[in-house]
Order: structure tokens, then C-alpha cells, then sequence
């Protein structure tokens, strides 16, 4: 698994951009981003039957929320660091360099894709994710036991500590989440985490942890 970073070129964009960033790269990418529903609609059949691990296996590729600097009014600028960022087996990187020079329409903003730069991943004793979401994500209590039993399959056994809650929109419903910190994990529990993830939506930018520096 590898970080894939496109530089994100323009002015501004929603603070609230997750589903409309998949969206936008949906519509550029296809079916490799974005299955059709009655391919979504087997692999959940087949998740059923097989567990966990099959699932694990089909989410092998998320994304990052765009990172810039707060304008007002529920936006961001984009600022020379900011980009757009996958996370994803080293072969598939051929199937998403294309979007290299292609531009973005998140609702009105437009973004231009730049050259892409891969990195791998690095283990850190600490890990962030800006909003994780999960079906149980109304109630703090049964989304604090929900992420833990995520944790606990994955064989990691760091420090949860759950941050601010966070909303994000789909289709116009408000979806709710909160921020997380996993700390005093060890190099092999890290690298799981950022691999797989927690939660929910890890195409619209939830769920993908940062090493932490505090």
C-alpha cells in the first residue's frame, strides 16, 4: 500500500467536499473508483458469506479530504501544499495516474489535477483521522464500541481517543462523525491501520489516518 498525492490546483473549495471530490473523480475513473450498484450489491453478498477478511480485501483504496487554509463562509483556499491523495496497492497506480491534467467540478469549484508523486507509508506511535463514521455514529457511546471492535479484529490495541463531532452531506443528509486519534500503537499496528482504516465512506475522505506529532 502506497500514498498516491496529485497536487490540487485552483482557489477555493467546500470545507464539506468528501462526496463531492468522489463524486468528481467517479465520473473520470468509472467503475474502477466507483462500481456500478449491482456490482456494490455482490460484493456485499459475498461479504456476508466469506466475513470480514473478504471485505477488508475489497477496500483497498481511499481517499483523503483535500487539506487548505480556512476562507470563511464554509470554504477553503487551496494553498500550494494541498492535494488530492489516495491510498492503494503500488499496481493499481496505473489506473489512477490518468487523472493527471484533468479538472474537477466539485459543485462549482474547479480543481486541476497535477503530476502525481507516490510515497509509502510510514509507521508512526501515533495516528489521525480527521472524521470516521460509522452506522452507529448518532450516539458517541455505541460509535466509541463500534471503532473499538473494528480496532480489536484488526489485532490493534492503541489508545482511542475520540475527538470533535463532525457532519458531512450527501445527497443533501447531514452525516454524522467525529475525529479520532489512535496513539501509542506499535510499527506493525500502524501500518494496519493506515491500511485498512476504520468506519465508514474511506472514498469521501473518512476514516484515512495521518501520522501525528501532536
Amino acid at each position: 500500500m502506497i500514498n498516491l498525492h496529485f497536487q490540487a490546483q485552483g482557489e477555493t473549495i467546500r470545507v464539506d467536499h468528501g462526496y463531492a471530490l468522489f463524486s468528481a473523480i467517479s465520473r473520470c475513473l468509472g467503475k474502477e473508483f466507483h462500481p456500478p450498484n449491482r456490482d456494490i450489491r455482490r460484493a456485499s453478498a459475498i461479504s456476508s458469506c466469506l466475513g470480514e477478511k473478504y471485505h477488508h480485501k475489497k477496500r483497498d483504496v481511499r481517499l483523503a479530504l483535500i487539506r487548505g487554509r480556512y476562507a470563511g463562509d464554509g470554504l477553503l483556499k487551496l494553498l500550494p501544499s494541498s492535494r488530492i491523495t489516495f491510498r492503494l496497492p503500488s499496481e493499481k497506480v496505473a489506473l489512477y495516474i490518468n487523472l493527471s491534467g484533468k479538472t474537477l467540478d466539485l459543485v462549482g469549484h474547479k480543481v486541476r489535477v497535477g503530476v502525481p508523486k507516490s510515497q509509502g507509508l510510514v509507521p508512526a506511535t501515533a495516528l489521525y483521522a480527521h472524521l470516521v463514521t460509522t452506522k452507529s455514529g448518532l450516539e458517541r457511546n455505541r460509535f466509541e464500541k463500534e471503532i473499538q471492535r473494528q480496532l480489536d479484529e484488526q489485532g490493534c490495541q492503541g489508545r482511542v481517543s475520540i475527538g470533535k463531532r463532525r457532519t458531512f452531506s450527501i445527497h443533501g443528509k447531514k452525516i454524522v462523525g467525529y475525529s479520532l486519534l489512535v496513539s501509542e500503537l506499535s510499527a506493525e499496528e500502524s501500518l494496519v491501520l493506515q491500511e485498512k482504516g476504520v468506519g465508514g465512506r474511506g472514498k469521501m475522505g473518512c476514516g484515512f489516518f495521518y501520522p501525528w506529532n501532536g
